[in-house]
């Protein structure tokens, strides 16, 4: 069976100042941008039956500048939708609300975590069959890979919150005899 490489897409001005980013579409900053092309070091060596990118921007130019030609565009990965939150860091949400937490109750006017789950699971119900032909490069965005790296595990989606996960870093889901498995975790590029 083939493993589904997960690429987070490289740094954004919000990713880098914390901000919540949804469907804001944003660019690559200069580091986001050489974040993304140093994968492609990591990546040129392999290959892909199938290469599914989110459909937000800073996604696609990630794949673009790692050398990925993209053959999907899927808006199940896309990033969790924060609704009201869009833009505001967690630290100004908790000031607001202090007994917030995305994992467990999602974002007001946005997604709660079992619509998250939902897509994600149909996500992977789609892959899974790709993957015995081989591996799949899937590029896309923070919660959203935390949440998919759960869902692979069998483990509720709130599981992710205890999966750091930088910007430009390489994840590697795949089995260990038969059982799927996290085979590698925010590895950044070599």
């Amino acid at each position: 069976m083939g493993e589904i490489i997960l690429v987070r897409h490289g740094q954004t001005e919000w990713s880098a100042n914390g901000r919540h980013t949804s469907t804001t579409e944003l660019d690559l900053t200069p580091a986001g941008a050489a974040g993304a092309r140093a994968l492609s070091r990591v990546l040129a060596n392999r290959s892909f039956v199938t290469v599914v990118s989110s459909p937000r921007r800073r996604a696609l130019r990630t794949a673009e500048l790692a050398g990925l030609t993209v053959t999907e565009v899927d808006n199940d990965i896309a990033e969790w939708d924060y609704g009201e939150y869009e833009g505001r860091t967690t630290a100004e949400i908790l000031a607001a609300d202090p007994d917030w937490d995305l994992w467990r109750e999602g974002c007001p006017g946005g997604e709660t975590p079992q619509r998250v789950t939902d897509r994600l699971d149909r996500f992977l119900t789609r892959l899974r069959p790709v993957l015995a032909l081989g591996d799949a490069a899937v590029v896309s965005h923070g919660h959203s890979s935390r949440a998919l790296a759960a869902r692979w595990l069998a483990q509720p989606t709130a599981f992710g919150a205890h999966l750091t996960l930088g910007t430009a870093t390489i994840s590697v889901l795949g089995y260990e005899h038969g059982v799927p498995s996290l085979r590698a975790w925010n590895a950044p590029p070599a």
